[in-house]
């Protein structure tokens, strides 16, 4: 699939000078897309091309509504998502987690990318969050409390339980952001036959132990994507872990914009330009998984 770019002409006097906001409901299913953009200017003779993308690069034509399910953990716990499918026969299957503090909209402008390049998205609350993103954390609030990063593994493995039910045998990846970058190392290691790749944005050892991520690094086998701000501390931590992976088909990226903690990496409202760096990187590692 390829991304959608909307174009409109604006008369020169309206278009100087200014940022504009886009509200683009897909006509379709509904779904808004909601970002201030990026502007691009190029003049033709007394209007401008005015050229938008969104956050996530595409417009949400034809995406399906995002459901939101329910999934028991191991320990009883109720681990809330949103799931939006895309279409097609037996999609890959990509389980998405979230940074401390924060909650599955922190995939609300990653999501309709990887939804229209052909990936069926489950973004969870983990038991360890709070309410970044404008959007609150309901596994949190069920459980009355944010919980410790290592007691969130139990809601990683309950999304790897319906992915692997979800994808009917097509590719399932996990996919980390900060200490849940940490987290899908622990899951890929301890369930190497449900994991078909893994992608872990600023992963370091933020959990109990101080070998524990690189002791389950080296057991994973399968495709690696790692990436991290344009920071030292942040690099060297990635790569450390990426040394001790046993699979050789791995890749860490390495940005020349500055970047930021975690997957907003990836939203052009947090890394502005420099999103769309990591965009072509994550692209090229997850072309792979497609059928």
């Amino acid at each position: 699939s390829r991304p959608t770019v909307q174009i409109q002409h604006i008369p020169g006097p309206q278009a100087r000078n200014r940022d504009f906001e886009l509200i683009n409901p897909c006509v379709r299913c509904g779904i808004i897309q909601r970002d201030v953009q990026n502007i691009i200017w190029v003049p033709m003779k007394r209007t401008f091309l005015f050229m938008t993308a969104l956050v996530s690069g595409v417009l949400c034509h034809g995406l399906a509504a995002a459901e939101q399910i329910v999934l028991i953990a191991a320990d009883g716990v109720k681990v809330y998502g949103d799931v939006t499918r895309a279409s097609g026969t037996k999609p890959p299957v990509v389980l998405a987690f979230h940074m401390a503090g924060s909650n599955h909209a922190e995939y609300s402008s990653i999501t309709p990318r990887l939804v229209a390049a052909g990936f069926t998205v489950l973004a969870i609350d983990q038991r360890s969050g709070g309410a970044q993103f404008g959007a609150r954390n309901k596994t949190v609030e069920s459980l009355g409390r944010s919980a410790s990063y290592i007691a969130a593994l139990a809601d990683l493995k309950a999304a790897l339980a319906w992915g692997k039910t979800e994808a009917k045998g097509a590719p399932v990846l996990v996919w980390g952001s900060s200490y849940s970058a940490a987290l899908v190392f622990l899951l890929a290691a301890s369930h190497q036959a449900d994991v078909s790749g893994v992608l872990a944005f600023s992963p370091g050892e933020y959990l109990a132990g101080n070998d524990l991520v690189h002791a389950s690094a080296r057991k994973v086998q399968v495709p690696v994507f790692v990436t991290q701000a344009n920071d030292a501390g942040e690099i060297s931590e990635a790569r450390s872990i990426l040394a001790a992976v046993t699979s050789l088909e791995k890749t860490q990226f390495m940005p020349k914009g500055n970047g930021v903690h975690g997957s907003s990496s990836l939203n052009q409202s947090v890394n502005g330009r420099n999103a769309e760096e990591y965009w072509t990187a994550v692209s090229a590692f997850m072309s792979r998984f497609k059928r």
